[in-house]
């Protein structure tokens, strides 16, 4: 229903409370969005890093346990701040871009948590490894820019053990423990445009 003291808002649904979009395919928009990861380092603090290049879209569909998302994410995009270390993530100790360039995530269905949140599952696929991966997402809401796009909003956590996914490069530290650790925590921060 759209708000009719605002004919400029997109027409919304309520389902479970929660204001949602019309059914649509809704694509990433880069410039606002980040998609960040972080991961232990030497055991006492967090290194924090992003990739700046991917693609993406979100089907929300009539049922919405019955959306999708879809996201490819180029991995020489990666930035952690240090070009060393950047380089020697995408040489064969870790993501190895020249062979596998990029990186996967397909949903395969969509649970309802209550309240704005979803359970996301998945598969990610990462240097020719596919494994599932459950991400929490807590929609924030649609709304209509001043240019006319209508768009979405939401973010998502998730954490997964590099290992399993063919990264398992490390060194052992002389006090004991290990450079890097082994859980990645995913950090999701998105705006979707409705395509026509």
């Amino acid at each position: 229903m759209s708000d009719a003291t605002n004919p400029a808002a997109p027409a919304t649904r309520t389902v479970d409370g929660v204001e949602l979009p019309m059914p649509g395919t809704f694509t990433l928009d880069p410039s606002h969005t980040h998609v960040g990861f972080s991961v232990r380092h030497m055991m006492v603090s967090r290194v924090r890093g992003r990739f700046t290049s991917f693609t993406g879209t979100v089907t929300v569909a009539d049922e919405h346990t019955l959306s999708a998302v879809e996201v490819e994410i180029d991995l020489a995009s990666i930035d952690t701040r240090d070009d060393g270390r950047d380089t020697h993530l995408r040489s064969g100790d870790f993501f190895d871009v020249e062979v596998n360039p990029t990186m996967t995530y397909r949903s395969t269905s969509v649970s309802s948590l209550g309240k704005g949140r979803y359970a996301v599952h998945g598969d990610l696929s990462v240097k020719g490894v596919t494994r599932p991966v459950e991400l929490d997402v807590t929609y924030e809401g649609v709304a209509r820019d001043p240019w006319g796009n209508e768009r979405l909003g939401f973010s998502a956590t998730a954490e997964i053990d590099r290992d399993e996914f063919g990264l398992g490069w490390n060194q052992a530290l002389e006090t004991g423990g290990v450079l890097v650790g082994k859980a990645v925590r995913i950090e999701i921060e998105a705006e979707a445009v409705r395509q026509a």
